[in-house]
Formats: C-alpha cells, sequence, structure tokens
C-alpha cells in the first residue's frame, strides 16, 4: 500500500511541459524561452566560446558540457 501511495503522489506532482514550437521558418523554439536554438543559453554560450578563443576546444569540455545541459532544459534536443 505505501509503494502505491508513494507512486500516485509523485504522478499527481509532475506539471505538464510546455509543448515543442516552431518559428515560421520550421525551425525548433525553445520551450521555455521561445527562442532559436542560436538565441537561448546566452550566458553558456559565451562563457563556452570564449574559453574555446583563449585555450582550444579539447581544454573546454565543462563549459561545452554547460552549454549542452543548458539548451536541453530549453528543451532542445543536442548529442
Amino acid at each position: 500500500t505505501d509503494l502505491v501511495l508513494a507512486s500516485m503522489g509523485a504522478s499527481g506532482s509532475k506539471t505538464a511541459e510546455p509543448p515543442v514550437t516552431f518559428d515560421k521558418d520550421g525551425k525548433q523554439l525553445g520551450k521555455y524561452s521561445g527562442k532559436k536554438i542560436c538565441c537561448s543559453c546566452p550566458d553558456t554560450k559565451a562563457k563556452r566560446d570564449e574559453c574555446m578563443v583563449l585555450n582550444g576546444e579539447e581544454k573546454c569540455g565543462d563549459f561545452i558540457e554547460a552549454h549542452k545541459a543548458c539548451l536541453r532544459r530549453e528543451g532542445f534536443t543536442v548529442n
């Protein structure tokens, strides 16, 4: 019984995710910001880009992964 109640409570607390939307050219927009992928996550993008210019891609894995994580939170599919 405890397991049933716990699982019921967990499913009842979910919030619905916003739908995937596209611009007039068919490009996906972020679920939460409504921005194109190129304009989403400007803070992590700037840090990633600065690191890559100064240090090269191979030394910027943490910044690259942080930017990818931000884009995923926006609803984009990023490898």
